[in-house]
């Protein structure tokens, strides 16, 4: 059941946190995942095989975004270039794939795209179900 005015499942709808990196592979991305603002893992999708520390080391670039610049983001073994980073949104690329990750009052959105969805896009649809989160109090 969708909301008409976001298009995005209601909170109150949700049996768990997996439908909304679910969303995000309905949407065109290839995997997606949430997690708290400790790094502890809410939910993955299949083919987010996230490495012990990574969701970790995503919360820590928060810290300070603009070392995404040089660190570059860990993802599931691979490291992905670094494109944007406010206290907001973190972007990273590597060849035509990359990941679009957005914190929430409590929460940290991280969505995988592949050269299927374009980066303009893959960035639209993720911002907007941070913005439906925080929106709700997430």
């Amino acid at each position: 059941v969708s909301t008409q005015s976001t298009g995005f499942h209601s909170l109150a709808e949700s049996m768990s946190w997996n439908s909304y990196p679910e969303q995000l592979v309905t949407s065109g991305f290839v995997a997606a995942g949430i997690f708290g603002h400790d790094g502890a893992v809410w939910a993955v999708t299949s083919g987010l095989n996230l490495k012990a520390g990574e969701s970790a080391g995503i919360v820590n670039i928060y810290s300070d975004p603009s070392k995404v610049f040089n660190s570059g983001v860990i993802l599931s073994g691979e490291k992905y270039l670094g494109i944007k980073g406010d206290s907001r949104s973190i972007y990273a690329k590597k060849g035509t794939s990359g990941v679009i990750i957005v914190k929430t009052g409590k929460a940290i959105l991280l969505g995988k795209y592949d050269d299927k969805l374009q980066p303009g896009n893959a960035s639209n649809i993720a911002e907007k179900l941070a913005d439906y989160l925080i929106d709700n109090g997430y």
